[in-house]
């Protein structure tokens, strides 16, 4: 690990990546070895969680394919010193800022989304200018092996490597001095990483995650906001940081939301083998949510079964703050429901909580999203919708407080593993004398007369 550090290090210090030609032919490296490697991918997704083709590619290969001719149409425009006024104690001159890479990156990926939270951000790190080291997660093997071959054979290892690490290799890679770390994972690891880099002042990403609400009001459409919620909460059988964890529903729609539900649940048959349901990621994983289910609360669903990883897609009703299933992020196939009777309710309950990596508000009246958007801090959400706002690349993703630091996705990502390094241009056919010796008064008074 430290020698493929020094390799990198050495390979930045050349200079090898700050062109715009070595940049955009990174990324057309980068999106040939994907498109070559993808049925492997895909294989693999299978193999350690049972995903399917169909899912793989509109939630991982699609983004990540948008994600590379984003940057590919815009790298050049993202490239350009962006002007700024010039105030007029520093005329005559121009102001610009220029992006410069951070430099030698720890990528550290997460297992929900194996082959996109590992690979979307070094596409950015590559389009910056950047070296990279990636460390894909342990707990889906098969696809970590597979992006180990496909980056190893295509990258120069002083350019772009990945390492294959277990949580105590982890950290040793940790003690290296990098120039940026970024982690998907977490919270509870997150502050791992945030504290092994803060021993050598290194910047971070974190995206992490949180208990993300869905408020429901009763102006909302019941039908189709059982169908967005529904496919946004057990996509990837619940495995996503943005589903929404949890659902606040006023009392009068209640029983016709949760029907909306059950019904949309009944009509789409989430049993495994289903192109759109998947495995839990792994026994340890599956046998927390099974913690957390309360039989008596169970509205519909709760069947199991531990040999193949199968948890039903679960509705919980009359769930309380208090509830096993409200004390940490569920990050499964589990939807607990609480009520409301007035809209500062249902906010004070969010508030209640840490601040959520994506919130969601389900309400045909404009004075309502625009109260919850206004009065609750989160990452990022919709309105009407779930999960989508992070399919449209003009927009940053990351998340606030506990659930992350530092944001990314299209020109985000750019400035993600970039220094805005700030530049004035000075002229050199005038000087104005006010700021030499000697001092007088009477500078001081020109100086207060222009300053206000």
């Amino acid at each position: 690990m430290s020698s493929l550090h020094a390799q990198q290090c050495a390979y930045f210090k050349d200079g090898l990546t700050l062109g715009y030609a070595a940049r955009i032919s990174a990324l057309h490296q980068f999106d040939q070895a994907l498109r070559q490697y993808e049925e492997r991918l895909v294989a693999a997704l299978y193999q350690d969680f049972q995903k399917s083709a169909f899912e793989s590619f509109t939630t991982e290969f699609s983004m990540l394919y948008e994600e590379i001719r984003h940057a590919q149409r815009n790298l050049k425009k993202w490239m350009r010193p962006q002007r700024v006024r010039t105030n007029w104690i520093n005329w005559p001159a121009r102001s610009a800022i220029l992006r410069e890479p951070l430099g030698v990156n720890l990528i550290i990926g997460a297992w929900n989304y194996p082959v996109l939270l590992l690979l979307q951000p070094a596409v950015s790190a590559l389009a910056a200018g950047n070296t990279a080291v990636l460390k894909p997660s342990e707990n889906a093997p098969a696809v970590a092996a597979v992006i180990e071959e496909m980056i190893n054979t295509n990258f120069e290892s002083g350019h772009l490597v990945v390492v294959q690490a277990d949580a105590k290799q982890t950290q040793q890679l940790l003690t290296l001095r990098w120039d940026h770390i970024f982690y998907t994972g977490s919270t509870k690891v997150g502050q791992i990483v945030y504290e092994a880099a803060a021993k050598h002042l290194t910047p971070v990403t974190l995206e992490l995650g949180g208990k993300s609400p869905a408020i429901i009001t009763a102006s909302a459409n019941i039908p189709l906001t059982a169908k967005r919620l529904v496919w946004g909460k057990f996509l990837n059988a619940g495995q996503t940081c943005v589903a929404p964890d949890y659902v606040l529903v006023h009392e009068s729609v209640r029983e016709a939301f949760i029907h909306a539900c059950i019904s949309e649940l009944k009509r789409h048959n989430y049993t495994l083998g289903q192109n759109h349901y998947c495995q839990i990621i792994n026994h340890r994983h599956f046998d927390r949510l099974i913690a957390l289910l309360d039989p008596e609360k169970i509205v519909f669903g709760g069947q199991s079964d531990r040999d193949t990883r199968f948890i039903a897609p679960t509705i919980m009703a009359e769930v309380t703050l208090a509830d096993a299933v409200m004390q940490e992020e569920i990050f499964g196939p589990i939807l607990p429901l609480m009520t409301f009777d007035t809209l500062e309710n249902a906010v004070t309950q969010v508030k209640a909580l840490e601040k959520p990596l994506a919130a969601y508000v389900f309400s045909t009246l404009k004075k309502e999203y625009q109260k919850v958007l206004s009065d609750l801090s989160f990452g990022g959400g919709a309105v009407n919708d779930v999960v989508m706002h992070l399919s449209n690349p003009n927009l940053p993703f990351g998340g606030v407080g506990h659930s992350g630091i530092g944001a990314y996705h299209g020109t985000h990502g750019l400035d993600c593993f970039s220094h805005r390094k700030s530049v004035l241009y000075k002229k050199n056919w005038f000087e104005a004398p006010l700021k030499y010796p000697p001092l007088s008064h009477k500078k001081l008074n020109w100086i207060k007369k222009f300053m206000k």
